[in-house]
């Protein structure tokens, strides 16, 4: 039990550094149609009323898109970058990173891994549009996906499968009916690993700072997969830790992740012409500037100690889950949208 926190990563709660203020004159701004408020050139939406603010030319370099954080209810707009990327400066490396308020090594990383990768995520399709069009310009060819287009409905999870001649027997759970799906209509296969990672911290409040009296975590991870079918409205997934492998009947070992790749195996069999991706574990980093995981932060309460003490209970959660879920989605879009091979995943 760590006497002190020197060792736990707390969050920097200290006063965020100055930025220099940016001056533009009377003419440089540009009137809001709507609202008819003056606006700095740099913004694509009014700061009023939050309407699209009208293209100018003089104007129009100088706009940058308001990215932020988006709440899990929001839907935004996705800058993909399509691959080949131009070979890009060390100058022009930190331009789009200052642009895009990313690293210049997080540009880098995206820009080097030679698959589709966000490279923004915004709020409004104003800002997509604004992002592209800087993208255009140096040399960088992107798509603008919405988060409706990857699709909104979350993954079928499956307890177990029944392998048939016709297709497949899918079992939510054990109890419910099976949901026959047909080989033919399945199109690709998404492998992956998510990992959570859940961190308690029991600690007494001070006027100085506080003081950790217990601190414990706790690390869980398992292979994934995603099977999609191209009547489905949203993928199959399948999770080594909650799936029963019994429909591998002697193929089944006592390793999840062994037959997890059995698995694999029978359905690429079964279906030859199916596309099976392996790439999320890869770019996984270069998707964290712009698809972050989750981490989602609760009080366990206040807890009495020794006669005058007391100490709160804080509980840290991360996980990649629905980081791995865009990408698998946008593997799909990428699939049906024929710019996805065998080849390239």
């Amino acid at each position: 039990m760590p006497n002190d926190n020197e060792n736990i990563p707390m969050p920097n709660d200290g006063p965020a550094p100055e930025l220099p203020v940016r001056s533009f004159t009377p003419e440089q701004m540009v009137r809001c149609e709507s609202c008819l408020r003056a606006n700095p050139p740099t913004r694509a939406n009014c700061l009023y009323c939050g309407s699209a603010l009208s293209a100018q030319s003089a104007a129009h370099v100088l706009q940058k898109p308001a990215l932020r954080p988006l709440e899990k209810w929001e839907h935004g707009y996705n800058n993909i970058l399509t691959p080949p990327a131009a070979n890009l400066t060390e100058s022009c490396l930190a331009e789009i990173a200052n642009f895009l308020r990313l690293e210049k090594e997080e540009v880098q990383r995206i820009v080097a891994s030679e698959i589709p990768l966000p490279l923004a995520r915004s709020s409004n399709k104003e800002d997509a549009e604004l992002i592209q069009q800087r993208m255009r310009t140096a040399q960088l060819a992107s798509l603008i996906v919405a988060d409706a287009s990857l699709g909104l409905d979350p993954s079928l999870k499956l307890r177990a499968l029944e392998f048939r001649d016709e297709g497949l027997h899918a079992y939510q759970s054990p109890q419910a009916q099976p949901q026959k799906i047909p080989w033919d209509d399945f199109v690709l296969i998404v492998s992956g690993r998510l990992m959570r990672k859940r961190v308690e911290l029991q600690e007494e409040r001070k006027r100085s700072e506080n003081r950790v009296l217990e601190a414990d975590q706790f690390f869980a991870d398992e292979n994934v997969i995603e099977l999609f079918a191209s009547n489905a409205a949203a993928p199959y997934r399948i999770a080594s830790g909650s799936f029963d492998f019994s429909c591998l009947a002697e193929k089944k070992r006592l390793i999840a992740a062994e037959n997890m790749s059995t698995l694999v195996e029978v359905v690429r069999e079964r279906v030859p012409g199916i596309i099976y991706d392996q790439t999320y574990n890869a770019v996984r980093k270069a998707l964290e500037p712009v698809w972050r995981s989750e981490q989602q932060n609760e009080s366990t309460g206040w807890r009495r100690g020794r006669p005058g003490k007391y100490s709160l209970g804080t509980v840290t959660e991360t996980s990649n889950e629905s980081q791995f879920s865009r990408y698998s989605r946008l593997r799909y879009f990428l699939c049906t949208h024929q710019q996805l091979t065998d080849t390239n995943a």
